[in-house]
């Protein structure tokens, strides 16, 4: 949850210097977007491609990030592990991420270093090696990864049912890292025609920001990336999610050591939502009720009632798809579940009968700015952001606009998206009941190799 807000705080640094973004279409589809920034020598370099989790059939749930696994288990020219040692002897670092809409690969460079990173990412795109061996290898890494992020933290197994019911027929029901029988089943047969099937410089985004000159990047990415033949790509199918008529609820029972309530509200996504302003709207929305010791929720649920011991709003406007507006709380000693829905499901009342006053909207919108601000410091985030409202289909120009719209919203729209959509009928409910401790909950965030 805290990850998904964390995504939602990019898309709060759009705006600022966006006027620098420089944009070239190779013949091949390719498009590269370079932000200069000369404050210090470094130049960060992502390469997007359009694929994820929601693109995903049943079956072979999972299947995008394990091929990002298996891009690190080189080609012809580069053998297995090379792609790694080459950056790092270079001084650089490079991952890569998978989510719902995307996957990434990037490299953090010395500006004189970016040819390396263009040159090995040409190369996987179009020569990587799928070997039953390294499949078999890197399965057990994903199946590990699977145990430490979701089997061993209660929270996050809670969330993945909660998905599960939440949504009837869009993808997003599947979790980004697949479901376990899928993973055990994947043959290379299928991560080969994935492969041909959506990487392809026509399906991709090359995103540049650092110290660099554009017309320099686009004449490097000529070199490499131009010999790489275009390809047809599938249409994806609308796999629009069917009208939620009445609210779900479940009990999970795991073992944990507190109890955990999530509430999932059905809302639209900048990609769906008829009108925008609705989008900005429920943004302000998730940072009235949670952004910092001022916010809504913990002022009142922690501080003055001590209702919960921890509170945490995410809402992530840059989905594909119709996206969830999730809260999620932890009650304190003595009390239940219950009384902590009842006390949340209160404070959205009040916020759908009274509009929040001048000031507080006043110091909501402040603390947007204020994130801006502070994002653009990273250099990664700058790209990152590009990258991101790019490869969902929003176009990087959105980006532009976010601070100005953000500006423009009114108590009253707070007031309309909190009475519109946090209603009974468009909820999910989930229920973490603790059972007795039979191992060591773990959690962590791992990337791939």
């Amino acid at each position: 949850m805290v990850a998904r807000l964390f995504v939602v705080l990019l898309f709060y640094s759009f705006s600022i210097q966006a006027a620098e973004v420089k944009e070239h279409l190779l013949a091949n589809g390719l498009k590269i977007l370079v932000k200069e920034e000369h404050r210090s020598p470094v130049v960060v370099s992502q390469i997007w491609y359009k694929v994820g989790s929601s693109y995903e059939p049943s079956g072979i749930t999972g299947i995008s990030h394990m091929l990002e696994h298996m891009m690190f288990k080189g080609t012809d020219k580069h053998p297995a592990g090379e792609f790694s040692k080459i950056i790092a002897e270079n001084g650089g670092r490079e991952n890569a991420f998978t989510g719902r809409d995307y996957t990434a690969y990037f490299q953090t460079l010395e500006k004189s270093r970016l040819a390396i990173s263009f040159e090995l990412e040409a190369n996987r795109m179009q020569n990587i090696h799928l070997l039953a061996d390294e499949l078999e290898k890197e399965l057990q890494v994903v199946m590990e990864e699977r145990r430490m992020r979701t089997e061993d933290n209660p929270r996050a197994k809670l969330q993945e049912y909660l998905m599960a019911m939440a949504y009837s027929n869009s993808p997003y029901r599947n979790p980004v890292i697949g479901w376990p029988a899928d993973i055990e089943n994947y043959q290379v047969n299928d991560l080969q025609q994935w492969y041909q099937q959506w990487y392809a410089p026509n399906n991709a985004t090359l995103v540049v920001a650092g110290d660099v000159q554009a017309k320099e990047v686009f004449k490097l990415a000529e070199q490499y990336f131009a010999p790489i033949p275009s390809q047809k790509i599938p249409e994806l199918k609308p796999q629009t999610e069917m009208a939620q008529v009445g609210t779900r609820r479940m009990t999970v029972k795991l073992p944990a050591k507190v109890p955990y309530i999530l509430m999932a509200y059905k809302v639209p996504s900048f990609k769906v939502v008829e009108e925008a302003w609705e989008v900005y709207a429920l943004e302000v929305l998730a940072v009235v009720l949670d952004a910092g010791n001022s916010a809504r929720l913990p002022a009142k649920l922690q501080r003055g009632q001590q209702i919960a011991s921890s509170i945490g709003v995410g809402y992530d406007l840059g989905a594909r798809l119709e996206e969830l507006f999730m809260i999620e709380a932890t009650p304190v000693k003595g009390k239940t579940l219950l009384d902590m829905e009842v006390a949340l499901k209160a404070e959205i009342r009040l916020l759908q009968r009274e509009p929040v006053s001048a000031k507080e909207l006043a110091r909501v919108k402040a603390q947007v700015m204020a994130s801006s601000v502070y994002e653009q410091d990273s250099l990664f985030y700058q790209a990152m952001k590009l990258g991101m409202a790019e490869t969902v289909g929003l176009g990087w120009q959105k980006s532009e606009q976010f601070r100005d719209k953000i500006n423009q919203v009114t108590a009253e729209q707070v007031r309309r998206v909190a009475d519109k959509y946090l209603v009974e009928s468009q909820l999910s409910i989930a229920y973490l009941e603790p059972q007795t401790m039979l191992a060591n909950t773990k959690s962590g965030v791992h990337h791939a190799h």
